[in-house]
């Protein structure tokens, strides 16, 4: 299936691992040039090597923190006039919120809701004026369905997402698409390292926590990766132009709901 996006210019944030560079990978196959950001610049220029090498595509890494002005300053920097721009950035950690001050509470609303909408305010209105543009916003499942010790993220993403309902309708007329897509359980570091912890608490095997996580889950298995790039490049689609303000959850129908 042809997108229709080849050529065109991505910036993907947080995307030397997990669930961003999956989304790297699904748009550069779709022949988009790429700017992609971690912090971890070694990671970082290893995956845009990989993406390269199967792929043909430009891909520019750029080592920073996107949760700050000067980060953000250096992939805009790199990539001024993007057609794509996928927002992501690590969750904050889990716990009880009696244990997290205001400092962790700024941080997580920061990274998971206040970057995202600073890089959608510098872009939006070149992607209006070129009459293209696809925001994809990695959020969570948790946006839908809250998870107990996941309270910053909770919020935070929440947050995120209550902005861009309205903001997604007044860019709409312009071929100017903002979108959320909201993981379940990925085979991704993040799950792991919450197996990790839950295998620590219990006594367990690690394999034997992932195996359980796979068995509750209706498809009886975790997601893969690819799954999640794939669901990101279709909603970049150049005949995407319809689908608007929306929260597509890939969870494997973790979520029991009869509509949404």
């Amino acid at each position: 299936m042809d997108l229709g996006i080849k050529d065109k210019k991505a910036i993907v944030c947080a995307a030397s691992k997990g669930l961003g560079k999956a989304c790297a990978l699904s748009l550069a196959r779709n022949g988009v040039d790429l700017v992609i950001n971690s912090r971890t610049a070694s990671e970082l220029e290893a995956t845009a090597a990989e993406i390269r090498a199967a792929t043909g595509r430009s891909v520019t890494a750029v080592a920073c923190d996107i949760t700050t002005p000067e980060g953000r300053a250096r992939v805009l920097a790199a990539c001024p006039n993007p057609d794509i721009l996928i927002n992501n950035a690590g969750g904050p950690p889990r716990g009880d919120f009696r244990e997290w001050d205001e400092a962790a509470w700024m941080k997580a609303v920061n990274g998971n809701m206040v970057t995202p909408i600073m890089l959608i305010k510098s872009v939006v209105d070149g992607m209006i004026a070129r009459k293209f543009g696809r925001i994809v916003n990695i959020t969570s499942g948790s946006v839908k369905s809250p998870i107990p010790e996941l309270g910053m993220s909770n919020g935070a993403r929440a947050g995120l997402t209550g902005f861009v309902g309205g903001l997604a309708r007044q860019v709409a007329r312009h071929n100017v698409t903002i979108n959320g897509l909201l993981p379940g359980p990925f085979l991704t570091d993040r799950l792991r390292a919450g197996a990790i912890e839950a295998a620590r608490k219990s006594g367990r095997s690690v394999e034997d926590v992932l195996a359980d996580r796979a068995k509750v889950n209706p498809t009886g298995r975790v997601g893969d990766p690819f799954e999640f790039g794939e669901a990101c490049a279709f909603l970049c689609a150049a005949s995407s132009g319809f689908i608007v303000g929306q929260n597509l959850l890939l969870d494997g129908g973790a979520f029991n709901s009869t509509i949404g």
